[in-house]
């Protein structure tokens, strides 16, 4: 009996899919002995609902193709599951496969599908929504609330959006428990936490996180000033935001956070609405994830 694998295509994430991915998709899959089925989202939600089905259908691997959000719903269909994850990424940040070291060369990301190793990585909860790479509220959740909503995406237009919201959004305050005891107040900017290093375009959050160590990292960003944001900027492009005053690096299984009013929050970089309670807690080795095999740490 030939191996199954099932592709799930976003084709809008990103710069659109091409026609010659899809007989570019065809022709590895034959080439490594796998009898392929493409299918095609339709609508938010619809790549879970396919993933499960792949799941009923005992398919070997299903590889979601698309960014960030496209990932997080395949996954939600794939924890604590047995069938391996893939990712061919074309969103406009793409943290997680960043973060891994699968390729943004789609060719070389197909590749890896085939030749990659599956490793066992953490994911979490926001409030019982599952998230595997950065999710948080604040700044980056109003941001996430706004982007793509006239209808287009991308690097240059999330930058052009996150200078024109900067001076208006106002810091907030925020009580936390840590593993059930040490309540804290802070005041506070953005509130990341992070099971990855970056949120996608190598801006890394959290550069000392681990997908496999069994903990987020939660990071509290106080207020930026215009002078202070151009040194914060080069920080976390530079791998070293964790050494700036301004930031408060946790690490914790488990955290609860309370704040005065509802703040927009984010899953994986995708608008969640609004709240003032988030319970965050870790579920340790819960999905199959096919990285490089050149991929010594993640």
């Amino acid at each position: 009996m030939s191996k199954k694998i099932l592709f799930i295509i976003n084709k809008f994430a990103g710069k659109g899919f091409e026609p010659r991915v899809e007989g570019k998709i065809i022709d590895t899959s034959a080439q490594y002995g796998y009898e392929c089925t493409l299918e095609f989202t339709q609508y938010k939600g619809h790549a879970t609902q396919l993933a499960k089905t792949g799941v009923d259908q005992h398919f070997d691997k299903i590889v979601a193709v698309g960014g960030d959000g496209t990932v997080n719903e395949v996954a939600q269909a794939l924890v604590h599951q047995k069938i391996p994850m893939g990712i061919i990424p074309k969103g406009s940040g793409n943290g997680l496969s960043r973060h891994t070291g699968i390729p943004l060369d789609y060719t070389k990301a197909l590749e890896n599908v085939f030749i990659g190793n599956s490793v066992c990585i953490d994911t979490f909860l926001v409030n019982e929504k599952l998230s595997l790479n950065v999710s948080g509220f604040g700044f980056d959740g109003h941001i996430a609330n706004l982007f793509g909503k006239d209808g287009k995406r991308g690097l240059g237009g999330y930058i052009k959006l996150v200078l024109k919201e900067f001076f208006s959004f106002k810091p907030f305050a925020v009580s936390y428990w840590i593993n059930e005891q040490n309540k804290k107040t802070e005041l506070v900017f953005i509130a990341a936490f992070a099971n990855s290093s970056q949120y996608g375009n190598n801006a890394r959050i959290a550069p000392q996180a681990s997908l496999q160590d069994g903990k987020l990292h939660v990071v509290f960003i106080k207020q930026l000033t215009p002078f202070a944001s151009l040194s914060f900027l080069q920080k976390a492009l530079m791998g070293k935001i964790h050494q700036s005053k301004l930031c408060l690096t946790l690490e914790t299984e488990h955290i609860q956070c309370r704040t005065e009013k509802n703040i927009p929050y984010h899953i994986d970089g995708e608008a969640s609405g609004f709240a003032n309670n988030f319970s965050v807690k870790v579920l340790p080795k819960s999905l199959l994830l096919l990285v490089p095999a050149t991929a010594h740490s993640i």
